[in-house]
């Protein structure tokens, strides 16, 4: 079993983290760009997360019957509705884990609109196979809107190839409705025109072709959370990050994090090429709701333990069904560092709170295969030693994570 064991600094650090590119974005843009029929050649920064990979390997073996996803769950998800408007015979499948993920929403979704999906084994989850589309005549499609806005993206993506489009109505609340937002946007970057009326849930895509386009992901605003993290851990008041290729107008829900930070003690200041981040004074209590951006929960809640700020977190229901039970996950983790997430009794709320442990036998952090579990503890590493077992998980979002940890930490591996 491969564990890296991090050391904590004894000054202050003033650098700059060149961050990866968002692979929400460039997940998108691929599957949009083969909508178009553009060249690959198109898109520039793609992400060099394993899902982004996967999913340009998939997009360019069409003739592949098997289409292995790995532990891809938005590659898994928007390859499926790929496959099913272009008519494909496809067997799709992936990790045990994957094959754990629900996906029962968005395949009736895409029955409902003509495409011939069948279950090989649990109804509900994957393996898929999907054998062509027939149109079934109606534009009219329901679809809950508070399991996964990437099932809402997928049958997005794939509607103005519709033969009258598409009046998609979101029914109940909308979880992570940036990642939605961001996909429309996208969509409008090759030229798709859609009417969009967020008090009533629903968006209309008339049938239309899209125009093949340049685009250029931005950096990774996920990816970047766990630098704000390193700057709120940081012992010394004049530690400073700037991170590079992020944009002020950003696409990506997980911008939010500027406005998260600054309360738990980080500033951010844009600087023309990203953002430099500097310290401030935090808070001793926070609430906030992580409806819009889930995968911010796991960081914040690492960063609230061990600055032993009391928080209460709701939002993070869909934590349950990421790559772990990440709520589970949480609540083992956080306890060996003398704090607790507790489930509250009313309004899914939950809170983190607890007395830090500076001292003492080191820490092993578990990582359950989740690249987020290993990226949220690590910055633990500046103000004491701790274990961080397999952390290779982080290729799935971050390759380059612990070489850009070297940056700042003393660290060492074993097999």
């Amino acid at each position: 079993m491969s564990q890296i064991r991090l050391f904590p600094r004894s000054n202050s650090f003033q650098e700059i983290i060149p961050l990866p590119s968002s692979k929400s974005e460039s997940n998108r843009a691929l599957i949009i760009n083969a909508l178009a029929g553009g060249d690959i050649d198109n898109l520039s920064n793609l992400a060099e997360a394993r899902d982004t990979q996967t999913m340009i390997r998939l997009l360019a073996d069409s003739a592949n019957p098997i289409a292995d996803v790995l532990d891809a769950g938005t590659t898994m998800r928007f390859l499926t509705a790929y496959y099913a408007i272009t008519g494909a015979t496809k067997k799709m499948t992936g990790t045990a884990r994957m094959r754990e993920r629900p996906i029962g929403i968005l395949v009736d979704a895409l029955r409902l609109l003509g495409a011939s999906i069948a279950y090989e084994n649990q109804e509900g989850y994957p393996p898929l196979q999907i054998g062509g589309f027939q149109y079934a005549g109606s534009r009219e499609l329901s679809i809950r809107g508070d399991v996964s806005s990437q099932f809402i993206s997928a049958i997005l993506m794939i509607s103005p190839l519709l033969p009258e489009g598409i009046a998609l109505q979101i029914t109940g609340s909308l979880g992570s409705k940036p990642y939605v937002e961001m996909t429309l946007a996208q969509m409008a970057q090759f030229g798709i025109r859609a009417e969009v009326d967020w008090t009533q849930g629903l968006i209309e895509i008339p049938a239309q072709q899209y125009a093949a386009a340049p685009f250029a992901v931005e950096s990774d605003w996920s990816g970047a959370s766990y630098w704000y993290s390193m700057v709120a851990l940081s012992p010394f008041e004049d530690s400073s990050l700037e991170l590079l290729g992020l944009k002020e107008e950003s696409l990506q829900g997980d911008a939010a994090i500027r406005d998260i930070m600054l309360p738990l003690g980080v500033k951010s200041t844009f600087t023309g090429r990203g953002y430099l981040l500097t310290k401030c004074e935090a808070v001793s209590e926070l609430t906030w709701d992580f409806t819009d951006c889930p995968d911010l929960a796991q960081t914040i809640s690492v960063v609230a333990a061990v600055k032993n700020i009391v928080l209460h977190l709701t939002g993070v229901e869909s934590l349950k069904v990421k790559e772990t039970d990440r709520v589970l996950a949480l609540q083992n983790e956080l306890k060996k560092l003398g704090a607790e997430l507790r489930e509250m009794k009313t309004n899914e709320l939950y809170t983190v709170s607890g007395s830090f442990i500076s001292q003492g036998i080191v820490p092993v952090i578990d990582t359950y295969d989740d690249h987020r579990m290993a990226m949220a503890f690590a910055p633990v590493g500046l103000l004491r030693e701790i274990v961080i077992h397999e952390p290779g998980v982080v290729a799935k979002s971050y390759p380059s994570f612990w070489n850009h940890v070297d940056l700042l930490l003393k660290s060492s591996t074993n097999e």
